[in-house]
């Protein structure tokens, strides 16, 4: 069995008196696309939060790669739950910050490579536009496409198409798979969303209300690349409902 990119073991993390975390554990392959699904305050983001060193861990383990957890690494790329792109910044700017800032790149250097990224994203007739003149949808992949200039392979992405509108958002879903599909970046995925978890997960972890931990884990064994019509088969199917079946199980215990 190889060794996992990630490995969360025994993680636990309070807010003051508010625990929020217990004894949490889980796993991710290297190139695995895994999903974090959970009710609205069960500690999802705080997970990413402690991975990325915004939030420190109150006790556990923290591995990448078979090995402690190094924050002079810098292993990971997050993307937070709102584009927070620069408004005074054209799009090929904000793309530009990724490299400049994690990746350490020159301000030229890190320029060109937002002006190369910005095809793959969709956004190569869009480098001079500022993000108010953007739709929501477009926002979100200028700053995934910065997400992804910080040059690393395992990529932390918090609700990331939360805010839009329902036909925005699958469009967006069935963009990113289809992005992943050939970059297989190592993906943790925090969403509220069933679909989108059985769209885009290899695997994923359902999380039960607040510091009761993990309730569910999933694997999604249907066919890539993946499409809407896919979704509607009695397998997809029957994935989404014990899915939903493991939140509201959760949420009556």
């Amino acid at each position: 069995m190889s060794t996992p990119a990630i490995e969360v073991r025994g993680l636990r993390k309070a807010f003051g008196d508010l625990q929020v975390l217990d004894d949490l554990s889980l796993h991710v392959e290297r190139g695995e696309f895994v999903s974090i699904l959970g009710p609205s305050g069960c500690g999802k983001s705080t997970i990413l939060s402690v991975l990325n060193g915004t939030e420190p861990a109150d006790s556990g383990e923290l591995l990448l790669d078979g090995e402690p957890l190094n924050r002079t690494q810098s292993p990971f790329a997050w993307m937070p739950q709102h584009d927070v792109l620069f408004p005074w910044r054209t799009v090929e700017q904000n793309v530009a910050l990724g490299g400049e800032v994690a990746g350490g790149l020159s301000k030229r250097e890190a320029l060109a490579q937002a002006q190369a990224l910005l095809p793959t994203f969709g956004l190569d007739e869009f480098g001079a536009t500022r993000p108010y003149q953007l739709s929501g949808g477009m926002r979100q992949r200028a700053a995934f496409a910065r997400t992804v200039a910080q040059g690393r392979n395992i990529l932390l992405l918090d609700e990331p198409f939360g805010a839009l509108d329902a036909l925005t958002r699958t469009e967006l879903q069935l963009w990113l798979e289809q992005i992943w599909g050939r970059e297989r970046w190592t993906v943790v995925l925090i969403t509220h969303d069933v679909r989108e978890a059985v769209l885009l997960s290899d695997r994923v972890y359902v999380l039960g209300p607040r510091a009761t931990g993990i309730t569910l884990e999933l694997e999604i064994p249907l066919p890539r690349p993946r499409s809407l019509e896919l979704l509607g088969n009695a397998d997809a199917t029957a994935l989404e409902r014990e899915l939903l079946q493991a939140l509201h199980a959760g949420r009556a215990a």
